[in-house]
């Protein structure tokens, strides 16, 4: 064989893996744009097969297994643990958030008092409140806080998402379409999470629910006063009649006149919450982190007589501090 030819199966050869290897990354990048086309959860499980009856078990949080029915007065916390996890979009119930909390501090609690009578700390009753403590902070306070903060993200997000479904709900109406149709536009064009909640809604109403009570079910997950007026406008006007367009119109103005009132009024009180956030959150990280990075710092005063009252007034003022924070801060528009 000439080198000629050599030479020229070689190019040969490089040209087709050079055509290979780009058409193989052309079809990655088209295949990653239609899944980015999604503009929801529920339309990408769509686009991936999922029938309707898994994407409502995914998505739903109405329920949340049953919900806490606690007894006295652990039945409060219980209410706002489950609004708290239903607001933030996580699809587990209360009692498995609760279940895995426990386990996790008790599991803490258990690992560091073992780690510590292997090397030779005496656990005193004070030793074992201060791991207790941190067993707590690490497996319980630590994750409500992320929930928390969860929770607040996304329902600012279904806030400032709220007016725009509206003015399309609204261009649909003035388009011609009925309601069904003009809710399964929003399905389609908005994102997350305020796309997939309503494509929630219009599987529940395909499957045999109201449309008011779906509605409402979507009301309720949210946790959002000004869908529980769209619910009732919706249910005014199919019992009394009217130009519907027109009352979601005004509602949408309404509407975003609040949410520039709301504005106003975090803008002006953002110095308090952002006082109430640090010193809540600030002396859970500070004990969290000194522990892990120096625990004799605490173990070491741990057998002293006076450590126990002093550690709970310290508890005691903290929680003073927070609810007293919290009220100063809780300001409603």
């Amino acid at each position: 064989m000439s080198d000629t030819t050599l030479r020229v199966l070689i190019l040969l050869l490089v040209f087709g893996a050079t055509l290979f290897a780009v058409d193989v990354v052309l079809q990655w990048m088209r295949s990653a744009r239609n899944k980015q086309r999604a503009v929801n959860k529920r339309l990408e499980m769509i686009a991936h097969g999922a029938d309707q009856a898994a994407i409502a078990a995914k998505l739903r949080r109405d329920s949340l297994a049953g919900g806490i029915d606690l007894p006295g007065a652990l039945s409060g916390p219980g209410k706002r643990l489950e609004k708290m996890l239903r607001t933030s979009g996580l699809p587990y119930s209360p009692v498995q958030i609760a279940a895995w909390m426990a386990m996790a501090a008790l599991s803490i609690l258990l690992v560091v008092l073992a780690a510590l009578v292997l090397t030779g700390v005496a656990v005193t009753p004070g030793v074992v409140v201060m791991v207790a403590t941190f067993a707590g902070v690490v497996g319980i306070a630590l994750p409500l806080l992320v929930f928390a903060r969860k929770a607040d993200r996304r329902h600012k997000k279904l806030t400032e998402q709220f007016p725009v479904a509206l003015d399309i709900f609204v261009r649909g109406l003035r388009a011609g379409h009925p309601v069904a149709s003009a809710l399964d536009l929003l399905t389609r064009e908005m994102a997350d999470p305020i796309g997939s909640e309503f494509g929630l809604a219009v599987d529940e109403v395909t499957y045999g629910a109201d449309l008011r009570d779906a509605l409402q079910n979507m009301a309720e997950r949210c946790d959002l006063d000004d869908m529980r007026m769209f619910v009732v406008s919706l249910a005014i006007q199919n019992e009394t009649g009217g130009n519907l367009a027109e009352i979601l119109e005004n509602l949408s103005k309404v509407i975003r006149e609040r949410a520039s009132m709301a504005m106003m009024v975090r803008a002006l009180s953002s110095e308090g919450r952002m006082t109430g956030t640090i010193l809540t959150a600030l002396p859970l990280l500070a004990f969290t982190a000194l522990f892990l990075l120096n625990p004799a710092f605490y173990l070491d005063v741990a057998a002293d007589p006076a450590f126990l009252p002093g550690f709970a007034g310290l508890v005691l003022l903290y929680f003073v501090g927070f609810f007293t924070i919290r009220r100063m801060v809780d300001l409603k528009v």
